[in-house]
């Protein structure tokens, strides 16, 4: 398809394609908002994933060996380094061929994929559609005894093309049995590597030659009179359009095989782990954010890759596939110091946040003895990023539930301010929260514009207001605003999602310049099904206003314990007399500078009054907010 615009007034919008059946669908808003979700209403909500996705995931093309990777590994540990996921690209496997094990480099890999969930971690293999057609090969004969795979045009025989392996077939995942076919295989290999999520690649699909080993015909659907002007012509590096599918032709259905790969996946991963699994996968369509995420593709360690990367995470979250992410410090090229440490930076703001790096440039995990120097500047943004996840899954949460994308550009909150329209080197989490990075080379300021408002540096407090702002941006910093009017819940940071999601929680609290604010949490185990339909979770929300901030537990349906530990509170701008949490004094800090509170709720209270709620001690504890409409009621007074 090749969609053209055209400045006339009205601007109308040109679409050319070589055919098919086309259904258009108009959704009139009126907000931007409202626009992707009704358009999630069509295409289906976005998965919900599990806690541990959001935190920080390390690949390589190129670990030759377990031993190798164990040196990453335990280097990411010594240095203490936020870190949750481990992944392997294809040097893991036998001959490059699916679900199996290089046996000489990487038979210890199952020993080592125990030692990450001992310490909470996970881990993820890469898996790509083209199976070798070697005789004895069980995924190749099962699925020829299944007729699983593509057929060639005429339907006298599977279609062959060459991939990783060499040469290769492909399976068929509109057929009936697709998902048999691919648990069957999934779950031998998952007996042998506990594996918690899967890496669809190479699933457009792609193919070294063009067509097929035996070329294409020269019909129609191979060669339709229409072609938009793309590289090459509609088979090079991918498979015959000819070719036939069990509910098409290829013709029909080449932009959706990585959805129906993403669909058989991720109910694969439901029967082999019955828990939440992250799937992330290369081709995605309308609709594939129900069952997996995305990643942006083999980019470069440029500046430039930086910059594009954020119209990419945008574009994906209107697209409805929210878990999007680009490989951090670019997946090919020369590493440079300053560009990875602003790209990690960033890529804390990611709602996908993987470091992956081809096999012939230099290692570029933080633990790399080239980011010495930069090593505290990183761990701080990972840090960052780890505190903020329980905000960051609570907009996932509202993605799943209302279709909301998580990552936002700056016209979806202020469509009617002009000057943001055009804004594509910012963006927002949710409503409430304004990334502004560095993305120029050696730059140690950034030119970031602040819609209507007031706006608080999320480090120090400080509130700016509306308008284009020069921000100090050294090395060390990455410029994040807290809109006025919003309560974003955190949590301290440790070095995995397992052991940060028993800290305390914190809530920083941005006063609106008339006083008010609001926010909310969403919190269950982190991986079940079945968590978000009003059972099994805990939904808190928070309200500020009349100098007063009141915590109201909507439901407490998962018991577990959820510490408050301290409240900050932004654009107080006089020192308050008397600060009560549910009548009692309460210690505090002012800085007159930041204008900025910050209170330790913790120790001084009676746990069944406070916001500790102990297994032990469940009934009381909600007798007690029963006692006070389920809520917790911090005052403070100028």
């Amino acid at each position: 398809m090749e969609v053209g615009l055209v400045k006339t007034n009205p601007v109308s919008v040109n679409y050319k394609t070589t055919g098919g059946i086309l259904d258009f669908y108009v959704f009139l808003g009126p907000s931007p908002d409202d626009v992707i979700q009704q358009y999630s209403e069509v295409i289906g909500k976005t998965m919900m994933p599990p806690y541990w996705s959001l935190g920080f995931h390390l690949c390589r093309w190129g670990y030759t060996n377990t031993a190798n990777l164990r040196l990453i590994v335990d280097d990411m540990r010594k240095k203490q380094i936020p870190y949750d996921t481990q992944w392997v690209d294809i040097d893991y496997m036998d001959s490059y061929k699916d679900w199996t094990l290089d046996p000489n480099n990487f038979n210890d890999l199952p020993n080592l994929v125990n030692d990450l969930h001992s310490y909470g971690m996970h881990f993820i293999p890469i898996v790509d559609p083209g199976i070798s057609n070697t005789v004895g090969y069980a995924p190749y004969d099962d699925g020829l005894n299944r007729g699983i795979f593509i057929k060639t045009h005429d339907n006298s025989s599977f279609i062959v093309g060459k991939v990783w392996p060499g040469n290769t077939v492909f399976p068929d995942f509109t057929h009936p049995d697709a998902g048999n076919y691919w648990y069957t295989h999934a779950k031998a290999f998952h007996d042998q590597v506990n594996y918690d999520g899967l890496w669809i690649d190479m699933n457009e699909p792609a193919n070294f030659v063009k067509g097929s080993l035996t070329g294409c015909t020269a019909g129609t659907n191979d060669d339709p009179p229409f072609v938009p002007p793309i590289s090459g012509d509609m088979t090079d590096k991918t498979l015959c359009t000819s070719a036939q599918q069990h509910l098409s032709s290829h013709y029909n259905l080449h932009s959706l095989y990585g959805h129906f790969e993403a669909k058989a996946t991720y109910e694969t991963l439901m029967r082999i782990r019955g828990k939440r699994s992250l799937i992330i996968s290369r081709s995605t369509f309308a609709g594939s954010g129900k069952y997996t995420g995305h990643w942006t593709g083999d980019n470069h360690s440029t500046w430039a890759d930086l910059i594009y990367s954020i119209s990419g995470i945008i574009n994906f979250n209107m697209f409805g596939i929210p878990m999007v992410g680009a490989d951090i410090c670019g997946f090919a090229g020369t590493v440079d110091v300053e560009l990875c440490t602003r790209w990690l930076q960033l890529g804390s703001f990611y709602p996908f946040m993987r470091n992956h790096r081809d096999r012939d440039g230099d290692g570029q995990d933080p633990a790399s003895s080239m980011f010495t120097s930069t090593l505290p500047i990183m761990k701080k943004a990972l840090e960052q990023r780890y505190r903020l996840l329980p905000y960051l899954y609570t907009l996932f949460y509202r993605s799943h539930i209302d279709g909301k994308p998580v990552i936002r550009p700056l016209f979806f909150q202020f469509p009617q301010d002009p000057k943001t329209y055009d804004i594509d080197r910012q963006f927002l989490w949710g409503s409430g929260l304004l990334i502004s990075p560095v993305l120029v080379k050696g730059a140690t300021t950034v030119t970031a514009y602040l819609p209507a408002g007031n706006w608080f540096d999320i480090e120090t407090g400080v509130e700016s207001m509306g308008g284009t702002h020069v921000f100090d941006a050294p090395l060390s910093k990455i410029n994040a605003h807290i809109r006025g009017g919003v309560i974003i819940p955190t949590q301290d940071h440790d070095v995995t999602t397992t052991r940060s999601r028993v800290k305390d929680f914190t809530l920083l609290v941005a006063l609106s310049t008339t006083g008010l604010a609001s926010g909310e949490l969403f919190w269950d185990n982190g991986e079940s099904y079945g968590t978000t339909g009003g059972q099994n979770n805990n939904f808190i929300e928070f309200k500020a206003e009349n100098a007063r901030l009141t915590s109201t537990v909507v439901l407490y349906d998962y018991a577990v314990k959820m510490t408050l530990g301290s409240v900050v509170i932004y654009g107080v701008h006089s020192r308050p007399t008397i600060a009560n949490f549910n009548g009692q004094y309460v210690p505090f800090t002012y800085d007159s500078n930041a204008k900025v509170i910050t209170q330790n709720l913790r120790f001084p209270y009676n746990m069944s009054c406070s916001v500790l709620l102990q297994q032990n001690s469940i009934k009381q504890s909600l007798a007690h907010y029963n006692d006070r409409e389920k809520k917790h009621v911090l005052y403070y007074q100028a």
